[in-house]
């Protein structure tokens, strides 16, 4: 009924009035740096225009056509249920004092300053099912064995943040990737994320960059002022964080090495298994087939409710935590997982508001006339849109939930390689917005787990991310024009080291 008002007075369906929702969100998502209001008044906009501005239609759209729908979504559902299922084995391992532990066995094995941002880096690669679950648990892990050597707050801080939401954007069995795939309708969404993963410029220069930083031990911008002054015995520079204070006066509770890589490994085993599981390798298919075939959402649910089970389990059993304090843990888990989980519940109504108005034959119908020439340099500028958007929201998932669908409506069915590029473009722009905000979750939780004054962090951070977010743009500029992975990749190497040894140079006569 609501949508014969719509056509009968104002034609929107297939028009560009269509593209109104998620302009709105992301207009005001750069005016009001808050993405909870933004992404609802874009939800609201597409169901006014959906239900013909009948009030009463309005309210119907966004909640039972909407969010009714989009949380009754099987698919939907399981990525929920696995984020508080993470939130709840974080809780988990930090209250056994596995992390702690962890960190007292590393620092009698490193023996250098290098070997400790090294092996911060190293832990964080390995942690990549999510990036709340990487921040909650390297921080606590590493700051001991950090602290030994003298390394700053600030960089312990840049490391676990550089080693968060990059590497969980190009590990396919992750929360991200789950996420990603499930914004990607009519295509099988894991494949896509992993073809993508060779453009994912940004998560992998990240990556090398941090290598290159402590190999050449190079360091410029304010982390140069924190790194000289970590190596007088000032951690902090500008003063120590009360948490710091309070676990450097008493100390943390020590567990076993044991209950900290027990259940990461039957997280990641567990979750391998529930995946292939889903995609049919316990049916005669092959491991790649199964995983490509495979229902992320069930499989992840599955992997983390088994891994969940065993870690309470191993911890009764060890009478390292007591049942009580194990169930405490649950109700504290799936509290820091809200706000991820209503990011994404506003994310997936705004893009079933955008669907319903026939945004994606729209847009397609618009690229499939527009000037080829233009398409080489969409890349590019689809990651500097990415990052402004994430930027000024403080999140990858909304920014994710907002570009991905209208990247996969422009090039679906006309230029495959061209629409896997793009959401590479979406992905890394994404997350170079959400490593520069200073009110992304991921940033504020890298502060957290470092114990390190969160201004610190941003300012510090901000010129090494914007550094690889350059080259980056000129590496998606080269991608597309050669469509080469490996070729572009290359030049953001080397234009990358060739910006560092510039910048050690810089530093060098500062000193």
């Amino acid at each position: 009924m609501a949508y014969a008002v719509v056509h009968n007075h104002m034609p929107v369906k297939e028009t560009v009035w269509s593209l109104t929702p998620p302009v709105i969100a992301i207009a005001l998502a750069l005016i009001t740096k808050e993405v909870y209001s933004s992404l609802f008044l874009g939800i609201l906009t597409g169901a006014f225009l959906n239900a013909g501005f009948d009030l009463v239609g309005t309210l119907n759209q966004v909640f039972q056509e909407g969010m009714l729908t989009v949380l009754s979504d099987k698919w939907n559902v399981g990525i929920l249920i696995f984020l508080i299922i993470l939130g709840m084995m974080v809780q988990l391992m930090n209250r056994s004092g596995g992390s702690a532990a962890f960190g007292q066995w590393a620092s009698t094995r490193i023996k250098s300053r290098a070997g400790a941002q090294l092996a911060t880096m190293l832990l964080g690669c390995l942690i990549f099912i999510d990036d709340y679950f990487n921040c909650l648990t390297v921080g606590s892990v590493m700051r001991p064995v950090t602290d030994k050597y003298n390394i700053s707050r600030a960089k312990l801080a840049y490391l676990i943040d550089s080693t968060a939401a990059p590497v969980c954007i190009i590990a396919p069995i992750s929360s991200w990737a789950a996420a990603v795939s499930g914004f990607v309708k009519g295509e099988n969404g894991i494949n896509i994320f992993v073809q993508a993963i060779p453009y994912n410029f940004y998560a992998l220069l990240t990556l090398i960059m941090m290598v290159l930083i402590i190999w050449l031990k190079v360091d410029y911008g304010p982390m140069l002022t924190h790194e000289l002054n970590a190596e007088k015995g000032d951690l902090f520079t500008t003063g120590i964080t009360s948490e710091a204070a309070a676990t450097l006066k008493k100390g943390e509770k020590i567990g076993s090495v044991i209950d900290l890589v027990l259940p990461i490994i039957m997280l990641i085993v567990c979750c391998v298994i529930g995946m292939i599981y889903t995609g049919g390798f316990f049916e005669d298919k092959g491991f790649v087939d199964a995983f490509a075939n495979s229902d992320a959402s069930v499989g992840l649910v599955l992997g983390s409710a088994v891994a969940l089970l065993i870690t309470v389990a191993f911890y009764l059993l060890r009478q390292c935590i007591p049942f009580a304090e194990c169930m405490e843990c649950l109700p504290e888990g799936f509290k820091q997982m809200v706000s991820a989980m209503l990011i994404l519940s506003f994310a997936w109504t705004l893009k079933a508001m955008t669907d319903s108005l026939g945004a994606s034959k729209y847009v397609a119908h618009l690229v499939e006339h527009s000037a080829g020439s233009l398409m080489n340099y969409l890349p590019a500028i689809i990651f500097l849109i990415a990052v402004g958007l994430a930027f000024a929201s403080g999140t990858s998932w909304g920014t994710f939930g907002i570009l991905i669908p209208i990247v996969v409506a422009c090039f679906q069915g006309i230029d495959n390689q061209m629409m896997i590029i793009s959401i590479s473009a979406c992905m890394a722009g994404a997350v170079c917005g959400d490593h520069c905000s200073p009110i992304s979750d991921t940033t504020i939780m890298s502060s957290a787990g470092a114990q390190c004054i969160h201004l610190n962090h941003v300012t510090t951070q901000i010129p090494y991310a914007l550094t690889v977010a350059a080259v980056s743009f000129f590496s998606f500029l080269v991608a597309g024009f050669t469509k080469s992975a490996a070729l572009s990749l290359i030049f953001g190497v080397i234009v990358l080291c060739l910006v560092l040894m510039m910048m050690r140079r810089r530093s060098a006569q500062q000193q």
